[in-house]
């Protein structure tokens, strides 16, 4: 998979270990920025990383801010992206498998680099499983968050 990585200046230090982290996985990431700590506004590299998104450029993303919390707000403004903060293996892997989710959100000033590693390696091990036999109920739910997205 190709998955977008962008962060602002509070994300700038985690952003090579997750780089690293993507390739380790076996895919291929796409460098957004910020390429420094030197502020920068968040909204901006978060909707980057959602039109890269949105244009299938990338199927996934991951999305670095100070605290994660900004950056994901912002996403998921952003139709077609399902963001989630998530500094734990288990919701960055149910949150692809139940939900769909197809950005990784971490606070750079909340999660270290050891975290780091083993959260972006759940998140891009796992999938979606509402397409599976017995997926049907998370399915069901998938497809309401869609219409709620969709009906605005």
């Amino acid at each position: 998979m190709k998955i977008a990585v962008a962060c602002d200046h509070g994300g700038f230090p985690l952003k090579e270990t997750i780089l690293a982290s993507v390739r380790a996985a076996g895919h291929e990431p796409l460098d957004l920025g910020t390429n420094s700590a030197d502020s920068v506004d968040f909204p901006d590299f978060t909707e980057k990383l959602g039109r890269a998104i949105q244009s299938g450029e990338a199927e996934r993303g991951i999305l670095v801010c100070g605290s994660g919390v900004g950056a994901c707000v912002a996403a998921n403004k952003m139709k077609g992206v399902w963001a989630a903060i998530c500094h734990d293996t288990y919701s960055a892997a149910q949150g692809v498998e139940h939900d769909n989710m197809n950005v990784l959100c971490l606070g750079g000033r909340v999660i270290g680099p050891e975290l780091t590693k083993v959260v972006v390696a759940a998140f891009l091990g796992a999938r979606y499983l509402g397409n599976d036999s017995g997926g049907e109920r998370l399915a069901r739910r998938v497809g309401k968050i869609e219409k709620l997205e969709n009906e605005g």
